[in-house]
């Protein structure tokens, strides 16, 4: 069972994690060297580039016939966000919220969520719902960069969640975004090259491992597979998430904290729920299209009704979002 389980689990996990590194390094400095504006790398290759564990491992479940896993771990990743990261996150340092930030990015994040609820109640995640997604996505990166390219600069906590997304990203590790020109001019394109695609190399394969691992979990445990997806890959594939929030708050940066979760739940959705549903369309389970979609909308809606009140999310709302993390996985895992 040991190693049947529990080592392609931990495997893959690491394997996620460091070839998301390596990708997200590699890339931008091959960006660099082409002259990308760090603005747009930020939006876009490290966008995508910290999203690669959860987009990997919700790919390969579905091209596997694991519904279950493919789509709770997208679920279950913007509930993680939203109770544990987010709220572990308040109870460090309470979070600010701007009201035109939480308009503009909360709203979406509502929306983003009672379209997947939508669509798994109504039709499935085919090629033509990842085509919409894809298209919504690619629309609010270049809302995103328009928007960051105000002259002067936007104010602090008015950024959007894409672009802090970003710069939490950049704040968790060595300087991305910004490098020093000469370094990245020391570093030669092959090098580069070589180290996002060793990079994605490692996530593939471990986005095959952990995947492989998490059905040997439900099968060995006779637990379906859509818990284990909505649970434990959910909270694995999104570790850089809770990193990048706690080093924000334990810096009292909050408002980065909360504009990475934000934007993860806006790539969540219309990024890897897209492009998997490109590569392998997919019917929503039962299950997560009659409960678990619907738990997201309704805590997207509360986390808007939380942040308005007094505009900040303190320690005993931080508190309340843990502890109703643990009363859904509770109330999901089979007794």
């Amino acid at each position: 069972m040991l190693s049947d389980v529990f080592l392609p689990l931990a495997g893959g996990l690491v394997l996620l994690a460091f070839g998301g590194e390596f990708l997200v390094r590699g890339a931008v400095q091959v960006a660099e060297r082409f002259g990308v504006s760090p603005l747009l790398i930020g939006l876009t290759l490290v966008g995508f580039g910290t999203s690669t564990p959860e987009l990997v491992t919700s790919v390969q479940a579905a091209l596997i016939g694991s519904p279950g896993i493919a789509v709770g771990n997208i679920v279950g990743s913007n509930l993680a966000n939203i109770l544990l990261i987010l709220g572990l996150s308040a109870i460090v340092f309470p979070v600010a919220v701007s009201s035109n930030a939480l308009k503009r990015d909360g709203t979406l994040v509502v929306l983003t969520a009672v379209a997947l609820t939508a669509v798994g109640l109504l039709w499935s995640l085919d090629r033509i719902v990842g085509f919409l997604f894809l298209a919504g996505l690619v629309s609010y990166i270049v809302f995103a960069w328009r928007q960051e390219r105000v002259v002067g600069g936007l104010p602090a906590g008015e950024h959007t969640a894409a672009y802090e997304r970003a710069e939490a990203f950049e704040q968790l590790h060595a300087p991305v975004l910004n490098p020093d020109p000469e370094a990245v001019k020391a570093i030669s394109i092959p090098v580069s090259l070589g180290m996002a695609l060793g990079g994605l190399v490692l996530v593939v394969f471990g986005g095959k491992f952990f995947v492989d691992g998490a059905v040997s979990l439900a099968r060995g445990f006779g637990i379906s597979e859509t818990v284990i997806g909505l649970t434990i890959v959910a909270v694995g594939t999104s570790m850089p998430e809770f990193m990048t929030s706690i080093v924000a708050a334990l810096r009292k940066q909050s408002d980065i904290a909360l504009g990475n979760i934000l934007g993860s739940n806006i790539y969540n959705i219309l990024g890897i729920g897209g492009v998997t549903a490109l590569i392998a369309p997919t019917k929503v389970p039962w299950q997560i299209a009659t409960f678990d979609n619907l738990v997201m909308v309704g805590i997207s809606v509360a986390l808007l009704v939380m942040a308005r009140t007094g505009w900040k999310i303190g320690r005993v709302e931080g508190a309340v979002l843990v502890s109703g993390y643990v009363g859904y996985v509770w109330w999901i895992w089979p007794k």
